[in-house]
């Protein structure tokens, strides 16, 4: 390996002599190294009893350096920053994101001088949400817990990094996580910007022989479709063995296509600017493992917070075990999602959690609630179909899908007749279907859903 962990340990030092904040963790990782385990090696009990020591060691340190924090707990009912068992975690309080947007400093841990990062979240509502990193969390803390069976690159892979690297995370911290996790070669692509066009990113790829892509579901999509352009052969120019989505959910459906594309598996990674890594999926398919090495997860009724039971719909909340800078303890991310009974068949034994969506774009059609990635996933069955495609939902649940034909001589009027028949069979609703010649690409984040339609 190229970089090792222990090296960075150094930045440990840079605020005088006093102990690293989170150092009961470090001393956990060190110990489970000495005894050649990783995190994945450990049983489900084990699991659940490291994470409620970090748990408590989070809770300690946001108690002392947050007052924020320590007037919620208080206020709470916490005498103390520390729970028994994980089962009185519902002691704890939530925390919306109506508490910290636009709040620049409300949850900071840290001293300000030792920020190494700012990460914002503008969303698509409310004010910025701004997240801060001390370098320990960056490069040490966030680095502890190996995740082998889900990310088995290594200093023999190059890594395509195709996501943004303005504001948001996700560019960077790939990069981190490949290069000093795994000690891979990274060719830092963004996504689509006036310094890395489609094209010379794609030319990149071909001269550095990528052998993993991480993107958004719609840019591996331009991607293709340049290299379409170009004449290019994607699978023996660039032969990539994996391609990593995240930041746009997406459909198996969606996913199937994207493999036929580009000649690879493609799997999904879950995380957030505010949380960083929440599950990553495994070569089954079925589900995210979560990171339980940084972060618990949980899942709630959505309007009264009551806690649910494995299987259960409901809004996801997560809290961060690895975070000095500005931890987030049960975080109402606004997704929706359900935790997994059965423990998955690739034997790994971190819990599988299921996303639904965001919850303002769950969609009420007919007086029931339909996914955005179960409508995505009947739509693409339908292979004259293209990838982009909008939802239109009008203010009486009336369901207006436009469409972009893909590979097909197929008419408009039978193309339409073809998919509302489809979605008929699938949803027993109908649709109204308008096909468009050609349906607009976006650098950012796909926008599938449109509400109140007049």
């Amino acid at each position: 390996m190229l970089i090792q962990r222990k090296p960075s340990r150094k930045i440990l030092l840079k605020v005088g002599d006093a102990a690293p904040a989170l150092q009961p963790l470090l001393d956990y990782y060190d110990e489970l190294e000495r005894s050649g385990l990783s995190f994945e090696m450990l049983s489900s009990q084990q699991i659940r009893e490291y994470q409620l020591h970090a748990l408590n060691v989070t809770l300690r340190h946001a108690w002392k350096h947050n007052d924020f924090y320590r007037h919620a707990f208080i206020q709470a009912g916490l005498s103390k920053p520390e729970i028994a068992d994980l089962g009185e975690m519902t002691r704890i309080p939530f925390l919306s994101k109506d508490d910290i947007r636009g709040e620049k400093s409300k949850l900071l841990c840290c001293d300000r001088r030792e920020v190494g990062q700012v990460h914002v979240n503008f969303g698509s509502t409310g004010g910025p949400i701004y997240t801060s990193f001390t370098l320990n969390d960056q490069y040490v803390y966030e680095l502890l817990p190996k995740y082998t069976q889900l990310f088995p690159e290594n200093e023999q892979d190059v890594v395509a990094v195709a996501l943004p690297y303005e504001f948001a995370l996700p560019g960077l911290g790939f990069q981190r996580l490949y290069q000093f996790a795994f000690g891979s070669m990274v060719l830092s692509l963004g996504k689509g910007s006036y310094m890395a066009p489609v094209d010379q990113s794609l030319e990149l790829m071909k001269e550095f022989r990528a052998s993993v892509m991480a993107t958004t579901p719609s840019y591996a999509v331009m991607l293709a479709e340049e290299a379409d352009k170009l004449g290019m052969d994607l699978r023996r120019e660039i032969g990539l063995k994996r391609i990593i989505l995240t930041g746009e959910g997406c459909s198996p459906t969606f996913r199937e296509r994207l493999e036929h594309i580009w000649g690879c598996e493609v799997s999904f990674f879950y995380g957030s600017s505010e949380c960083g890594v929440i599950g990553i999926e495994c070569s089954e398919h079925s589900g995210y493992h979560v990171a339980q090495g940084h972060v618990i997860v949980e899942i709630v009724e959505p309007n009264t917070g009551r806690l649910l039971d494995d299987g259960e719909v409901g809004e996801i909340v997560v809290t961060t075990l690895l975070r000095e800078g500005m931890p987030m303890i049960r975080y109402r991310s606004g997704e929706i999602g359900y935790l997994q009974q059965a423990r998955c068949s690739c034997g790994n034994p971190l819990e599988i959690i299921h996303l639904r969506g965001r919850q303002e774009n769950q969609i009420m059609l007919d007086r029931e609630m339909f996914s955005p990635f179960m409508l995505e996933h009947y739509l693409l069955q339908v292979p004259e179909v293209g990838f982009w495609y909008h939802f239109k939902i009008t203010a009486t649940q009336k369901l207006i899908i436009e469409i972009e034909p893909y590979q097909t001589n197929m008419g408009d009027r039978e193309l339409s007749d073809k998919v509302s028949e489809h979605m008929k069979e699938k949803l027993h609703i109908d649709c109204d279907i308008r096909v468009l010649p050609r349906l607009p690409r976006a650098y950012g984040k796909a926008t599938r859903i449109v509400f109140d339609e007049d």
